[in-house]
Order: C-alpha cells, then sequence, then structure tokens
C-alpha cells in the first residue's frame, strides 16, 4: 500500500513534503535546464518541438482556430505529462503523476481552460448559452464536465501507476535484464498517456471554442461592415 501513496520526506514550514513534491521539483529544474540549453545550442530543436506540439493540438481544433493561443496551455501540460509520465525510470525518483493528486490538479487545470477559452470566444453571455441549449440541460451539462475531469484524473493515474508497480514488482524479483522490457513498455505507456492526455485537453477546448457556422458568419459580416465604416 505504500508503494501507491506518496511518503512524506520532510517538512517545510509544518507542512508535509512528499516524494511526489521531491520529484516534480527535480523534474522541473531538469526541463528548465534543458530548455535553457536547447535555447542557447538548439533552437531549431525548439522550433521543431513547437512545430510537433502545433500538429498534435492543431489536428483536433476547429479549421478556423488559432492555434498558438493555446500553446502556452497545452504544450505546458504536453511537456510536463512526457517528463512527469516516466520520471520514475530515474533512481531515487518517482513518477509525480502516479499521485492522483498530481493528476487531478492538471485535470482541474483542463476544466478551468475549457471554461476560460470557451468564455473568451464566445463572451459570457453566449458561452453559458451554449451549455444551456435547450435550458433543462444544463445541469446534465455539469456533471458531464464533472464526470470528464474525473475521468481524466483517473485515466491518467491507473495507467502510471500500475506501470510503475509492474515494473518494481518484476525488478523485486528478477533485478537484472529481464525487467528492461518492462521499463520500455511503462516509456512507451507514459508517452502514450501524456498524448491522449493532450489530444483530449484539445478536443474539450475545441468543444468550448466553436462557434456555429451562422454565428461565425455573423461575426464577418459584422468585422467587415466596421472596416467599411
Amino acid at each position: 500500500m505504500e508503494a501507491t501513496t506518496p511518503q512524506i520526506i520532510f517538512y517545510l514550514f509544518g507542512i508535509p513534503i512528499t516524494n511526489t513534491v521531491v520529484s516534480t521539483w527535480v523534474m522541473m529544474l531538469v526541463v528548465i535546464i534543458i530548455a535553457a540549453l536547447i535555447r542557447l545550442f538548439k533552437m531549431d530543436i525548439a522550433e521543431r518541438i513547437i512545430e510537433m506540439i502545433n500538429g498534435i493540438i492543431g489536428s483536433v481544433m476547429p479549421e478556423n482556430a488559432n492555434v498558438m493561443h493555446y500553446l502556452p496551455v497545452l504544450g505546458t501540460l504536453l511537456i510536463f505529462l512526457l517528463f512527469g509520465n516516466i520520471f520514475s525510470i530515474f533512481p531515487l525518483m518517482v513518477s509525480p503523476t502516479a499521485d492522483i493528486n498530481t493528476t487531478f490538479a492538471l485535470a482541474l487545470i483542463v476544466f478551468f481552460a475549457v471554461h476560460v477559452y470557451g468564455i473568451k470566444e464566445k463572451g459570457l453571455w453566449g458561452y453559458i448559452k451554449g451549455l444551456a441549449s435547450p435550458v433543462y440541460l444544463l445541469p446534465l451539462e455539469f456533471v458531464s464536465q464533472l464526470s470528464r475531469t474525473l475521468a481524466l484524473t483517473i485515466r491518467l493515474f491507473g495507467n502510471i501507476i500500475s506501470s510503475d508497480l509492474i515494473v518494481a514488482i518484476v525488478f523485486s524479483l528478477i533485478p537484472f535484464i529481464v525487467p528492461l522490457p518492462f521499463i520500455a513498455l511503462g516509456l512507451l505507456t507514459g508517452v502514450l498517456q501524456a498524448y491522449i492526455f493532450t489530444v483530449l485537453a484539445s478536443l474539450y477546448i475545441a468543444s468550448a471554442i466553436e462557434v456555429e457556422s451562422t454565428e461565425d458568419e455573423r461575426r464577418r459580416l459584422k468585422q467587415e461592415l466596421r472596416q467599411t465604416t
């Protein structure tokens, strides 16, 4: 049971600091160092990474959406997940996403991002009307929003913790060459789950910002009218 729950390492001003938090700090430092090195020596790599993330996000966004507008949130989310899902391969480290508190926090970020981007695109009243059309479906919409947040949390947590546990069990029984395929499988699972989580987040945001064709046409005509006047 201890392997599936965060372990307290030390206390900071009375606040318990778990191994998940420590691993997250170390992981963030590693990401910052790698980003700084890429910026100094290999900017072309950064450009390729941005193009790759844009391709992932753009594949599920509406055709007229400005993908770069959503890159700070979704790109950061993808990079965090890529490192967080596989960070347990390093000695003394654990995967931050093997802690349900981390996955729940990430799901909450997606939850709020969906509504923030939806309101920015449609306006507060237009977004509320889109949620409550017809109005008696509004409670079901709230349930749907909460359930998919819970699903994001459980799906990511379950996949990462199960991969880490399998590797740990096999390594404790046969601690040499045999666990290597399971480690490779864990790495593949971590990368795949990062991709799935980001694509789902992109889909949720896409559904929030998508504007009906009539509304889109109305905006275009309004913009043309402003330009002519």
